[in-house]
């Protein structure tokens, strides 16, 4: 009778408790054969046991492609082996039969076990193992008498004892109980194996067979952590062997799951001693079983936590989608699709009716733990729901449902959909349907199915699946939500902002908008360009605190106030002021209405008024909390204009200050918004030093000017709006230009229509000349009649504009008023407005200049 190995430490005499002749110990057992095989088929490791079984040494084998292990001359099992390293492509773990071939020549049938490792790196490769136990193929087992099986006993003798009439019924009954065991083993419902005093598994039951996805065959002569390799396994053989030593059963709260699964702790293992009548310990039983409902409930909340973190993590709804997939699989089923729908659904409750036409849908995402599994469809591909198809009927109803594949309504869409078809051949016996729905709207679909794991979805995991979905779908809502009011505001934005730059010959001007390239979305940055009398022109930059279709109401708000004002001629100090008085009343408007006073009607916007003379060349600024303006000189010195930082608007009650410069014809003026400097990857040093020098570099054209600085000081989206304004000095000439000294004496609006006519014909005007004498009769008259000396009269030539001024000392500014029809004044003004383009009257610190333009034909 063959007996079990002697335990380690057993002394030879204590092997039996009966006395006889002294034994010899048994012999050891043979090693594991082991070989590391990588990515190319290259064997890497071979161990003691794979020389003792195949007969190879290493110094044959490492370096050699593992298929010339292989038997590969004609046959099914040679075959078998080249296929073998197909199939194992792309998976985990891999175990079957190969037909190998031994050094001798001889061919061995041996059942494989392959793990897939990685290492320190991105190498994989992979650990093979085979228990050193096995025979020729062809041949009778070493020590197998003729006629015996490998197992012993004799064919006709079915059990011990069973040769003698009377103990024919004892040996019945012996016979019976060893086979009510032997099915009570398989069938426990819970996982046993029993490992002899090498700690190598010799039996294992259907349970055990079940959760690793082996044979007994397959395990058999193999230790545990070859079994499975995993830190908890090798924890596991460390307790079985204190269990060999004598330390009695051991227990554990975690169990190794199938390769590439990893530790679960929902298994409660113990490992019991299995001793001999005299007490000593011959091997270890290990039995595990689950504590399935805990676990299931703990997994759920905590892939429910991590969805959180894992779904919605970008602004794409496409890219959300597949998160939704690449959380629920596998964890909660084998695949999973979303659908979105081509057409959402807006409204209340979803009607229990099924719709009446079919539903088209597009694949957004799919994953599975099969690489042709049943979600192959390609993103992008058009789906299209009959109007009885469960999905169809789950999203009318507007909540999920469960079904098997024995479900009348899913066998009559397999028959009407060739998707549901294949999806039902695939071996799914249980489905999930889920709508998914955020805010009212029905948006799609996500499918779940399980042909891998045995057991059908449940109820509670149909809550998760409707729960998982709902963060998708609130995510992919908000993207969509997002997405419109990004796409309103820029168009709000861009309908804002100058849509061309006017025509004035004071200045060349560029100019750039980009909006930011963040979630927060468009801000409140603007420029314009704005037309003045005497041919000057004032550049405004402006930046409105936040971002959104709020910030861009606010900015349009500002930008038609600022127009509004500079239309009056303020100089720039007075225009921030009075600006400032407007964002004050605003936001307390505003504020009122919602509570958010602090945020509200502008509070915090910087602001940047220029204007620029092209007759003086000088140029009078003032900022409310803006960064200052750059200066180029026709040399190509940069510097910073000192412009008094004024405080931003909205705070009242603080002054802000004009600072004046002139600037050289030829001269570089650039404004900007802070979202210029504002770049993430450098700090405001070097972003200064890189602006200067892209402004200092020579260009053709502004356009290349501003080209040239957005380049440099950006490499990424901006995290801010950008607006950058570049503006080229102009100067216009002393030929352009002609002023005359008039006395305060009506006799001398006569001498003044005489300069100004002949001034017309020394700049080829003369068809100008009757408008110009009218202008200038009535502008003179009424600063002689209502104003105080000094009194002056200037015209300018600007390209196909005329401009008349006439400037006096007084600051009182004439009204135009509706003369009565038998008034004998009252009438000039309006005469005026009539024959001018526009007039306007502009006050300075002392004295007013009242102007009027015309308009010159072309020729």
């Amino acid at each position: 009778m063959e007996r079990l190995p002697t335990h380690p430490g057993e002394r030879p005499h204590e092997s039996d408790a009966s006395p006889g002749p002294a034994r010899t110990a048994p012999p050891t057992p043979p090693p594991t054969a082991t070989a590391a095989v990588d990515a190319r088929g290259i064997v890497t490791e071979w161990s003691e046991g794979a020389r003792q079984l195949l007969g190879y040494p290493p110094s044959e084998v490492v370096g050699q492609p593992a298929a010339r292990l292989l038997a590969d001359d004609a046959g099914t099992a040679g075959t078998a082996g080249t296929a073998a390293l197909r199939e194992a492509a792309g998976r985990e773990r891999w175990s079957g039969t190969v037909a190998l071939r031994h050094r001798d020549g001889r061919r061995l049938l041996r059942e494989l076990l392959a793990h897939r490792r990685t290492a320190d790196g991105p190498v994989t490769e992979w650990l093979v193992v085979s228990a050193v136990t096995g025979t020729p193929e062809g041949q009778t087992p070493a020590g197998t008498p003729e006629g015996e099986t490998a197992g012993g006993g004799t064919p006709g003798n079915e059990a011990a004892g069973s040769g003698t009439p009377g103990s024919e019924t004892a040996g019945s009954e012996a016979a019976g109980s060893g086979r009510l065991g032997e099915w009570a083993f398989r069938q426990v419902p819970c996982v046993l194996a029993v490992f002899d005093a090498d700690l190598r598994l010799v039996r294992a039951n259907a349970g055990m067979e079940q959760v690793l996805s082996l044979t007994e065959e397959q395990m058999r002569g193999l230790r545990l952590p070859e079994i499975v390799p995993h830190p908890v396994s090798d924890e596991t053989e460390a307790k079985m062997r204190r269990v060999l030593e004598g330390g009695g059963p051991q227990h554990l709260r975690a169990g190794a799951g199938p390769a590439g699964t990893g530790a679960d702790d929902s298994w409660s293992t113990s490992l019991i001693p299995l001793e001999d009548p005299a007490g000593r310990v011959r091997a270890v039983c290990l039995a595990a079983h689950q504590r399935l409902q805990e676990h299931l409930a703990r997994q759920r909340m905590l892939l429910l936590s991590e969805a959180s973190a894992r779904i919605g993590t970008t602004a794409d709804s496409g890219r959300t989608a597949q998160e939704l997939a690449d959380i629920a699989v596998p964890r909660l089923a084998d695949f999973a699709a979303v659908d979105l729908l081509d057409a959402p659904r807006h409204g209340g409750e979803p009607s229990p009716a099924a719709p009446a036409r079919p539903l088209a849908a597009t694949r957004t995402a799919g994953r599975s733990v099969l690489e042709d599994g049943p979600t192959a469809s390609a993103a992008g591909t058009k789906i299209l729901y009959p109007d009885l198809s469960p999905v169809a009927r789950c999203l009318a109803q507007g909540h999920g449902a469960l079904y098997d594949a024995a479900d009348p309504d899913l066998l009559r869409w397999a028959r009407q959909d060739p998707g549901a078809a294949r999806l039902l051949g695939s071996g799914t016996h249980s489905v999930m349907v889920v709508p998914m729905r955020a805010h009212g709207a029905t948006l799609g679909v996500a499918l779940f199915g399980r042909h891998r794991r045995a057991e059908p979805f449940e109820a509670d995991d149909l809550w998760l699946a409707e729960e998982l979905t709902a963060k998708a779908a609130v995510s992919i809502h908000t993207t969509r939500r997002d997405s419109r009011e990004h796409t309103s505001t820029m168009t709000l934005q861009r309908s804002l902002l100058p849509q061309t730059l006017p025509d004035q010959g004071a200045l060349d001007i560029a100019t750039r908008y980009l909006p930011a390239g963040t979630r927060a979305g468009v801000g409140g940055d603007w420029f314009d360009v704005i037309p003045l009398s005497g041919a000057r022109v004032a550049l405004v930059v402006g930046d409105v605190v936040g971002h959104g279709i709020r910030a861009s109401a606010t900015m349009g708000r500002l930008r038609t106030a600022v127009r509004t004002l500079a239309d009056v001629d303020l100089p720039p100090d007075e225009l921030l002021t009075h600006l400032d008085d407007l964002v004050l009343h605003l936001s307390a408007d505003e504020g009122h209405a919602d509570g958010a006073a602090e945020s509200a009607g502008g509070i915090g916007t910087t602001c940047l008024y220029a204007v620029y003379d092209p007759v003086s060349r000088r140029c009078a600024l003032a900022r409310a909390g803006h960064p200052p303006p750059a200066a180029v000189t026709p040399d190509g010195a940069v510097r910073f204009l000192d412009v008094p930082a004024g405080p931003p608007l909205g705070l009242g009650g603080l002054p802000f200050e004009t600072f004046e410069t002139e600037l050289p014809e030829g001269s570089l003026l650039a404004l900007y918004t802070d979202g210029l400097l504002a770049a993430r990857d450098h700090d405001i040093d070097e972003a200064l030093d890189k602006m200067f020098a892209a402004l200092a570099r020579p260009a053709k054209t502004l356009d290349t000017v501003c080209d040239r600085v957005l380049t440099a000081m950006l490499t990424h989206r901006p995290d801010d709006d950008i607006a950058l304004l570049v503006a080229r000095t102009r100067a216009l000439h002393a030929d352009r230009v002609a002023a005359w000294d008039l006395a305060s004496d009506p006799a001398v609006v006569a001498r003044a229509r005489k300069h100004a006519t002949e001034q017309l014909t020394a700049w080829g005007l003369d068809d100008a000349a009757f408008i110009t004498e009218l202008t200038v009769s009535e502008l003179v008259t009424n600063a002689i009649r209502y104003g105080r000396p000094p009194i002056q009269l200037r015209l300018i030539h600007e390209d196909s504009t005329l401009t008349c001024e006439v400037f006096d000392s007084s600051s009182t500014a004439p009204h135009m008023r509706r003369a009565r029809t038998f008034d004998e004044g009252g009438r000039g003004l309006l005469l005026v407005g009539q024959l001018a383009r526009r007039w306007g009257t502009r006050h300075a610190l002392t004295g007013k200049t009242v102007w009027a333009e015309q308009s010159l034909s072309p020729g």
